[in-house]
């Protein structure tokens, strides 16, 4: 029998949840990449596999946010927001402390739930997982560029029909056609061809491999040996770096865990969660810590020392020190951390004074939040760092997927405590588009409405799904008044507008050598890279990859 569907706020987002089973430990299940908790109950396989959790356990269920009966969204959803939406969900329902089990993508938030909140996560089951969705040299099991272009291609030409290639989701099930048009259907229902576009590049900028060791609670992770989703070295390569993590390894190339050998995985699920002793408070947890360096010490009495404060506290951030030229703080995330670094940085200098930021990822105590290799940073920021720059380390850029934030290599690598070398990269937020070179044009300066457009076109530069209706709707004028205007200063369309703003903020970022061509296309709005190469050719008479070269 179905259970109730109920709902619960995570910031402004509705969250669909539902509660179900009478074991005496709770259970959270983080599903993949899209689901819809109504439609679940539809598929006789995953009902019997929920049911049996039920026996053991306390089982929670939710839509993540921009799916199923959750409420969309219109933007990437960051790392802590859907980490947030756990939270919501289990204070929802009254869990203090749940087993998190994540399938595939749900496992890489569950992973790093299981790091940032230790103390609410008894352990972590995860059913194939991955810690990269794109392919480099440490990481070759991930699908290249051009695999996952293909996945695109099918989102946006055969979204919910036959031709999706569900068959290598579970290949048991090939033949079985109720099951494999239930199945088309879960996805048709759990996202719309947009959401699931938006969704399939938030998963290829997926990265944890950082913080894979700072997951202390106990952890099984279960993957098949022909899972051509994900390869079963992936498993295998994340259990080596959780400490004391379970590995297990499945008969079978079914991706999905409620069809094939259901038993085994529930035999195997069933034994670790009722055996395993859960360990002690941990006495460590991942941290998102700010260094700030201010150039002229700070009376604790003045009007910039209380506008800190305030910032600080908007985005959640903790004091750990405080004195008259520098501070440490300590968030939850990371993407509220640099959000909380820029508008710190316009504070700061709108009373004429200069702040160097540094923000970096570490394990560390509980009590004081402090280690060897923070104190570290704090010296290269307050010693190495330019006034008026932000920079952080490479797995704090790892982390803000969703984010509106640009980046480029920073000329300093920080060395660690260890001897370990870590890249740096300096960031630069909605950096406007000179106007000049979008056309030979000169714009006129006094033009207020133009830069207003052009700040609104760059707020929004990664939005695939913004056009001249939300633009005409930010700026307050009609689609009539706005090309009649944009005509008359640029002789540019509106399209044409936001399309070479576009395509010129995607010839610094080529420049600037930092990402993939394809990782610069989903940045500055092009859901197709292959359309991308296309208008940016016709543009500027190059290719993107004949720039690079």
């Amino acid at each position: 029998m179905k259970p109730n569907t109920r709902y619960v706020k995570s910031g402004q987002v509705n969250i669909a949840y539902q509660v179900f089973g009478s074991g005496a430990v709770d259970l959270v299940y983080i599903p993949g990449w899209i689901s819809n908790i109504d439609c679940m109950w539809a598929c006789p396989e995953l009902v019997s596999f929920l049911q049996e959790l039920g026996k053991i356990a306390r089982v929670i269920l939710f839509d993540k946010r921009g799916t199923g009966l959750s409420d969309r969204i219109s933007t990437f959803p960051t790392l802590e927001e859907r980490m947030d939406d756990i939270r919501a969900v289990m204070d929802a329902v009254g869990s203090k402390k749940a087993v998190l089990f994540g399938h595939s993508e749900g496992g890489s938030v569950s992973a790093l739930f299981a790091a940032t909140y230790p103390e609410r996560t008894i352990s972590l089951v995860s059913f194939g997982i991955f810690a990269k969705r794109v392919y480099s040299h440490d990481y070759p099991w991930a699908p290249t560029n051009q695999e996952r272009q293909k996945v695109y291609d099918m989102i946006e030409n055969n979204w919910g029909s036959g031709d999706m290639n569900l068959e290598a989701l579970a290949p048991s099930k090939a033949n079985d056609k109720k099951f494999m048009d239930w199945l088309a259907s879960y996805f048709r229902s759990g996202a719309s061809p947009g959401a699931a576009m938006m969704l399939t590049k938030l998963n290829t900028q997926i990265d944890i491999v950082d913080i894979l060791g700072s997951i202390n609670v106990p952890t099984l992770i279960l993957q098949r040996t022909n899972d051509i989703d994900v390869k079963i070295e992936e498993g295998q390569f994340i259990a080596e770096r959780i400490s004391g993590a379970k590995f297990v390894e499945l008969e079978g190339d079914d991706h999905l865990f409620w069809v094939g050998n259901t038993e085994t995985v529930l035999q195997e699920m069933k034994m670790f969660i009722l055996n395993v002793k859960p360990k002690p408070v941990s006495e460590k947890k991942l941290y998102t810590f700010m260094v700030g360096h201010i150039s002229t010490p700070i009376n604790k009495d003045s009007e910039l020392h209380k506008l800190i404060r305030e910032c600080v506290a908007r985005y959640g951030g903790n004091v750990v020190i405080y004195t008259k030229n520098t501070f440490t703080l300590t968030f939850q995330g990371p993407s509220t951390a640099v959000y909380c670094s820029t508008e710190l940085m316009e504070i700061v200098k709108s009373t004429n004074s200069q702040i160097s930021i540094g923000i970096d990822i570490k394990e560390c105590s509980i009590i004081d939040c402090i280690c060897e290799e923070t104190e570290d940073f704090v010296t290269l920021v307050t010693k190495q760092s330019v006034p008026n720059q932000i920079i952080v380390t490479q797995m704090v850029k790892n982390l803000l997927i969703g984010v509106r934030i640009n980046f480029m290599p920073h000329e300093t690598i920080f060395k660690t405590e260890s001897g370990n070398s870590v890249l740096l990269f300096e960031v630069f937020n909605n950096t406007p588009i000179d106007t000049n070179r979008i056309n030979e044009n000169k714009y006129p300066q006094q033009d207020s409405l133009l830069q207003k457009v052009i700040q609104n076109i760059n707020h929004h530069l990664s939005n695939d799904y913004y056009g001249v209706t939300m633009l005409c709707t930010e700026v307050g004028v009609s689609e009539r008044q706005l090309q009649r205007k944009l005509k008359a200063s640029t002789n540019m369309s509106p399209n044409q507008l936001i399309s070479s703003i576009r395509l010129n903020r995607a010839k610094e970022l080529i420049i600037g050598q930092q990402n993939t061509i394809a990782e610069i296309a989903f940045q500055t709005g092009f859901s197709s890279p292959s359309y991308f190469s296309k208008r940016f050719k016709k543009q500027f008479a190059i290719s993107p990859s004949e720039l690079v070269s």
